[in-house]
């Protein structure tokens, strides 16, 4: 696909000329000439936005799909791709008129469409990035039987944005910020270059119209001193090459800007200018072997001065999607070039990606890997937590790194060792202990860089490392560490829950296992230790349950098991027992917010962090529980002018002292009135102390104080 042919599309909007056009791009066939048909009947009297007959878009889709794939299957399933959504047709009628192969393609398109429908919010919320990502995992697990379901759908949604000008500009806003995303980055994974710079380009132009007409301005200016630099350098490269023994017929050399979208992420990445940008220009030098492209590597080096450490081998190294290409940038009168070199077979995999294998059945060894597909599989269910998933993997730059055998692993850039752990295996990442980068020992959170060769040492044991989910880049560590942490967590509190059950009833673990089975409720145990309702009730169905099944239950009394509040500072722990004072033990020092337990010992409530090993082994000991959770602390807001000596350092001594106890300030304004001796401070701090007037009396000792009010109540507390 060229911009002639994006071009052309984009003008086109009669139903004879779309013909003509699909026509240009595939030998027509009976079953093509059947669907098309077929296409037109079912969306007779059905017209876009922009007036013209509906008919046009799946036929130009078609078209599309057929110049990328040359599959039949595939340009049927586009002419059909809107008939089951859209009409009464359903899949039963496509599967009997164009075979099973067909209608699982269309069925395919037919449920993205569905869940994305049923799934995007409204068009007025702001959450549009969010549930673009539900759009996207849907999408995936619909289609993930078949990635040529993708490829359709990425010709779709192409010729939707190529007719985005109809829409109104909410509807244009949506639509290129979920291409952006989701579409782009699937062409991306998929190796589909061409599809993957138009689709960017086009919602570049929706999103951020100012940054691209300043893009476009400064091309515009250029274009001559432009046009000149990349022809002079065409030819000079033209010259050496004839000069080395290839004649005009082994090599082709394409010159081009990058395109906008690309541009215009540099610029956000670095904090550059346009004009600072390295490889605006860029050079493309295809030829018919492999060795060749080393060949002209070395020509292009020892002729141009290098950039050093700029140069990329993903011939040797392929990426994940297949692509091959060498990279380089060079020096050439005072202008840079990047410079990249590949066969003929290596440009169609990185301009058509995944969809090569259908248009060019030319046996090549380097098939497309989809790993990354299933990868995108998580049981995460909260939307918010997949696009955090998801977004790393999809936006940022890659690396290879090795396995001590050579095999190579593509991890984003800034990924841990912990992150290659995984990638070889789930199993070596939940079990690494150590590892080894280039030989020598190293941390599981080391930084890896290009051509690191890194080696995993693992235990006998799955580690849980719920702290380091943040230190880690890639989506599959992260969901693997998180699903962990979560599974470890639920079992310490169905045994907490248990416990603080016995601890209250003074029985056997076995008898309150019992008593959950004979009151329903053993599904609800791991949620005792954290919603004090639940455990209210669960000990009032215990005592009734008891209370039934006893002869003596008249000497039962609801209040020995009723339980009550003990407040310690900023702890609240309930029992049925007298508790004299919360302790926080030595082995964990959980900090306030964090997830903890409480076991009674000598009356007094023992407190751990939740993940500690030490609680881990008291749980088990079945050492009496009890439930504890953090006070909710109310903040109280001041706003206060007080009177300072003029001296250096007066400011910094008032807020260290305020800082001490343990107040926040919101906001501060110095200088006011301010004379020889004497500066006001004017601010407004907020604390968890409620005494104004103790307050008063601590501030006192720094300065006058002129005004001193509480804000929440300004009336009443003023003093």
């Amino acid at each position: 696909m060229n911009a002639i042919d994006i071009e052309k599309i984009t003008r086109i909007n009669d139903v004879e000329g779309a013909i003509s056009h699909l026509y240009s791009n595939i030998h027509t066939s009976e079953a093509i000439e059947h669907a098309l048909a077929f296409s037109k009947q079912a969306h007779q009297n059905q017209f876009r936005k922009s007036g013209e007959p509906y008919i046009v878009h799946p036929v130009l889709v078609a078209s599309i799909v057929a110049n990328i794939t040359g599959d039949e299957a595939m340009v049927i399933a586009a002419l059909l791709h809107d008939i089951v959504e859209d009409t009464h047709i359903t899949i039963e009628d496509v599967s009997r008129d164009y075979g099973t192969d067909v209608a699982h393609l269309v069925e395919g398109l037919t449920k993205i469409d569905t869940i994305r429908d049923a799934e995007l919010i409204p068009s007025n919320s702001d959450e549009k990035l969010v549930v673009s990502a539900l759009s996207f995992r849907k999408m995936l697990i619909a289609s993930i039987e078949d990635v040529r379901v993708l490829v359709v759908k990425l010709c779709d949604r192409l010729h939707n944005m190529l007719t985005l000008g109809a829409l109104s500009p909410a509807k244009q806003h949506r639509i290129a910020e979920e291409t952006l995303v989701v579409y782009a980055p699937v062409a991306h994974r998929l190796g589909i270059s061409f599809l993957k710079n138009l689709l960017e380009d086009l919602s570049f132009q929706y999103l951020f119209f100012e940054d691209k007409r300043a893009i476009d301005l400064y091309l515009e200016e250029n274009y001559r001193s432009i046009t000149a630099r990349l022809s002079e350098f065409c030819n000079k490269l033209t010259k050496m090459m004839l000069e080395n023994g290839f004649c005009q017929e082994d090599f082709e050399i394409l010159s081009r800007v990058k395109h906008h979208y690309s541009i215009y992420l540099k610029m956000q990445r670095k904090g550059i200018s346009i004009d600072e940008i390295l490889d605006l220009l860029a050079v493309r030098i295809i030829v018919k072997k492999p060795i060749d492209c080393y060949r002209v590597f070395g020509m292009v080096h020892l002729n141009f001065q290098p950039l050093s450490s700029r140069f990329k081998d993903y011939i040797a190294i392929p990426k994940e999607n297949g692509y091959q290409t060498l990279h380089t940038s060079v020096f050439d009168s005072t202008a840079i070039f990047e410079v990249q070199i590949r066969t003929y077979e290596m440009h169609k995999t990185a301009e058509l990606g995944v969809a090569a294998h259908w248009k060019y059945k030319s046996g090549g060894n380097n098939p497309i890997s989809l790993d990354w597909l299933h990868n995108l599989q998580y049981q995460n269910e909260s939307v918010e937590a997949f696009y955090e998933l998801i977004k790393n993997d999809l936006f940022s730059e890659d690396i290879s790194v090795f396995s001590p055998k050579g095999k190579p692993f593509t991890l984003p850039r800034g990924a841990v060792c912990l992150d290659f752990a995984y990638a070889v295996h789930t199993e070596i990442g939940d079990s690494a202990e150590g590892c080894l980068i280039n030989k020598e020992k190293a941390s599981l959170l080391s930084e890896l860089h290009n051509g690191d060769i890194v080696k995993i040492t693992t235990g006998a044991k799955k580690i849980n490392r719920c702290s380091w989910i943040d230190a880690v880049k890639t989506s599959r560590a992260k969901a693997s560490m998180r699903a962990n942490c979560n599974q470890r967590i639920r079992a310490i509190d169905t045994e907490s829950g248990v416990n603080i059950m016995m601890s209250i009833f003074a029985l056997s673990s076995s008898r309150i296992d019992e008593l959950f089975k004979e009151t329903h409720l053993e599904e609800q145990r791991h949620r005792i230790p954290s919603e004090l309702d639940l455990l209210k009730e669960t000990v009032n169905r215990f005592t009734q349950e008891m209370g039934e099944n006893n002869r003596f239950s008249a000497f039962l009394s609801r209040n020995r098991f009723k339980v009550k509040p003990y407040v310690f500072a900023s702890l609240e722990v309930y029992s049925n027992f007298s508790v004299s004072d919360a302790v926080f033990d030595y082995c964990c020092h959980p900090k306030t917010g964090d997830e903890i337990v409480a076991f009674m010992q000598d009356s007094k409530a023992h407190v751990h962090h939740k993940m500690c090993k030490h609680a881990a082994g008291m749980i088990d000991q079945k050492i009496p529980m009890l439930f504890v959770r953090w006070r909710a602390q109310q903040y109280y807001r001041y706003h206060l002018i007080i009177s300072m000596q003029s001296a250096q350092g007066a400011l910094a001594d008032l807020l260290t002292y305020m800082a001490k106890m343990g107040s926040d300030i919101n906001s501060i304004e110095l200088g006011k009135e301010k004379s020889e001796h004497t500066q006001y401070c004017e601010m407004e701090f907020q604390t968890l102390e409620a005494d104004i007037n103790r307050l008063r009396s601590k501030l006192e000792k720094k300065g006058k104080i002129i005004q001193f009010f509480r804000t929440d109540d300004a009336y009443r507390n003023q003093g």
